[in-house]
């Protein structure tokens, strides 16, 4: 069982940058490929997603070049590092963790976090 539990939400003005934090129990971390999704609503939405060693990573078109997903395993963390933040990246955030591949589908995922706000004003 891997407990997820993310940190670094909050309030930020339109432009702005913030870093969210995911630290993962399981002292075996980097045998997992970990993502972020989002729930801007009722859905919840994919972010972005990293390989166990961090070679790779996948990110969706609205966020990309503007936020960057990386890990460090020796601290068992994930981090989601978000520039020009805009009002659309209104959010719950959540970290996901799974020991297949870093996959962009919700579903592929075995453990969730609790979750962070983000919110963004204009």
């Amino acid at each position: 069982q891997v407990q997820l539990v993310e940190s670094g939400g909050g309030l930020v003005q339109a432009g702005g940058s913030l870093r969210l934090s995911c630290a993962a129990s399981e002292r075996t971390f980097n045998n997992y490929a970990m993502a972020w999704f989002r729930r801007p609503g009722k859905e919840r939405e994919f972010v972005a997603s990293i390989s166990w060693g961090g070679g790779t990573t996948y990110y969706s078109d609205s966020v990309k070049g503007r936020f960057t997903i990386s890990r460090a395993n020796a601290k068992n963390t994930v981090y989601l590092q978000m520039n020009n933040l805009k009002p659309e990246d209104t959010a719950v955030y959540y970290c996901a963790a799974d020991i297949r591949g870093p996959a962009v589908v919700a579903d592929n995922y075995v453990y969730w976090g609790q979750g962070t706000q983000v919110t963004v004003s204009s």
